[in-house]
């Protein structure tokens, strides 16, 4: 099996599960019917995925990123539909990376089927050894375990900023995206490729220059691993934000698409847990902004080749 997903790929994220608690919480409902509208709200979405469908959306390249804890019936669905999709296997809110079904996370993978198995790590090249010891022996057991099931896998990595990392740029968040994360990250994946850990796709928080995305794309293109590709992720950032980080890395190749999930669909899905959209409403508005995001990526990328 040749390591490597090269096709485009525009996957509308929404497996999270800490946050849509804290999301139905803050909306008030109450503890036994959050479970049942948090269902809901995941069914909203994917609602909202095959609208965009309808309307133009290119179904060989959409996809979803959905959970099973909240979102198992979509992800039947999804599989059912011939739809590209993806299911995550960590743990949610960890610092460090642990499987949500511990030694059961391959029957739980193979009871779904999903197109592309995806794990989230938080990883800084600058944290404790035996911290990072521990995650690159977890994920090595997990991409082992796909490669030799001729899996897909979808690797998403984050780098948080250390306390001394923050310091040295005052404080200022932003700053250390830009001057200080790109060069984190290419320096954490070349550990990840050291410890035998090579996933097909890397979803990549984004960048705001376009110099530092055609980095990260020939370093995880590096060695030999030409199908490799990155996807741009959205980290909840504000709409204007993400818009840029898709046209930094639209064109470039190795970057392939993006797997966006709360700047899309949050306000859809707020309005529906607090009753000022209707479902249908709900699923229009999602639509629209993932079709909006999948045309911004096509027509930078095509302006870039022009």
């Amino acid at each position: 099996m040749q390591v490597g997903y090269a096709r485009p790929l525009y996957i509308l994220a929404f497996d999270h599960r800490s946050s849509f608690e804290e999301m139905a919480a803050k909306a008030g409902i109450g503890q036994e019917e959050r479970v049942e509208k948090i269902r809901q709200a995941k069914q909203v979405i994917f609602e909202g995925f095959e609208v965009a469908i309808t309307q133009g959306a290119p179904r060989e390249s959409a996809g979803i990123l959905v959970d099973e804890q909240y979102g198992a019936e979509v992800a039947r669905r999804a599989r059912e539909r011939g739809y590209l999709f993806a299911m995550p296997v960590e743990k949610s809110g960890q610092k460090v990376f642990d499987f949500e079904y511990g030694e059961r996370f391959g029957e739980h993978i193979l009871a779904f089927d999903p197109t592309f198995t995806k794990a989230l790590v938080r990883y800084n090249p600058d944290d404790p050894s035996d911290t990072k010891k521990i995650q690159l022996e977890r994920l090595k057991r997990l991409h082992d375990w796909l490669r030799e099931r001729e899996r897909l896998f979808l690797l998403e990595l984050l780098v948080p900023a250390t306390k001394g990392q923050l310091e040295q740029v005052g404080g200022d968040a932003e700053r250390y995206d830009r001057e200080v994360r790109p060069d984190l990250t290419l320096q954490a994946i070349d550990e990840f490729y050291a410890a035998g850990v090579v996933p097909d796709i890397w979803k990549i928080e984004g960048l705001d220059r376009r110099e530092d995305c055609e980095r990260m794309a020939a370093k995880v293109r590096s060695g030999g691993r030409d199908a490799v590709s990155c996807v741009v992720l959205g980290r909840g950032a504000d709409p204007a934000r993400v818009d840029h980080w898709l046209r930094m890395g639209a064109g470039v190749p190795g970057y392939i698409g993006f797997a966006i999930g709360r700047t899309l669909w949050w306000e859809g899905v707020q309005g529906f847990l607090n009753g000022t959209l209707t479902r249908e409403a709900a699923a229009e508005k999602i639509a629209a902004n993932y079709r909006r995001a999948i045309d911004l990526f096509v027509e930078a990328s095509q302006a870039v080749v022009r």
